[in-house]
């Protein structure tokens, strides 16, 4: 798994990147643009996935995770949600589409290329009067959700940015009161490439309980899972 992630990410992605002179990320968007239908998010999804099975590896949740965090988004129907990685839009399409009139969804950013395809992506799958990209650290701006953002508290987290921020994010989002009793936290990746101080707070914690469920890295057959915690209050 390792040497494969290492040639898709490192080697190959660099040489392509040169010789085409773009980045993936980039030729992901220009796919979903010739390739998708406008205005429909399952079509925009699924094009993507096409391109990272079959061109170039990429770290979305992929479609085999993807129906996990459909499923939970589904259950919990929340009103107001934050992504924190937004990376090309994929999981914020996938979300969207399923979000109920009127919700609010809100995704974090740090990478201000990454934030500017995947506002071009949620355009194009016609989702962008629910879903507000905001770009910075996260670190930052979870303490600017209440104030700047109008966010009471969260029905739905979604973590999958740099796993070692996800055990600090998850403390301030309760320093910062954004959870109640019935929030529900969604993390991706923590087997592979791993989130073991996530797990380790998150499953030692009264205040949570946990859930795991166990799948392979997006596109590739190496084990991974995604982690549900339930914020008892």
């Amino acid at each position: 798994g390792t040497a494969a992630l290492i040639w898709n990410e490192i080697i190959r992605e660099k040489i392509t990147n040169f010789i085409m002179n773009q980045s993936k990320e980039q030729r992901i968007l220009n796919f979903v643009l010739q390739n998708a239908v406008r205005g429909d998010p399952c079509s925009v999804v699924d094009t993507i996935d096409k391109y990272c099975s079959q061109k170039e590896w990429a770290m979305n949740v992929g479609n085999e995770k993807g129906l996990i965090l459909d499923k939970t988004v589904e259950e919990i129907k929340p009103s107001i949600v934050l992504e924190l990685g937004t990376y090309c839009g994929y999981s914020a399409v996938r979300i969207a589409r399923l979000l109920k009139a009127g919700a609010r969804f809100l995704t974090v950013e740090f990478n201000p290329e990454f934030a500017a395809i995947a506002k071009q992506m949620i355009e194009f799958a016609g989702v962008q009067d629910k879903v507000k990209v905001l770009e910075g650290p996260s670190e930052e701006i979870i303490p600017q959700l209440k104030k700047k953002y109008e966010v009471d508290t969260l029905d739905f987290v979604f973590l999958d940015h740099w796993k070692d921020k996800y055990s600090p994010d998850t403390i301030l989002l309760q320093e910062c009161n954004l959870l109640r009793k019935g929030s529900v936290l969604l993390a991706d990746n923590v087997i592979y490439p791993g989130a073991p101080e996530f797990l380790n707070y998150i499953r030692n914690n009264p205040r949570f309980q946990c859930t795991n469920y166990p799948a392979h890295l997006e596109y590739m057959q190496v084990e991974d899972a995604m982690e549900k915690a339930v914020f008892l209050g």
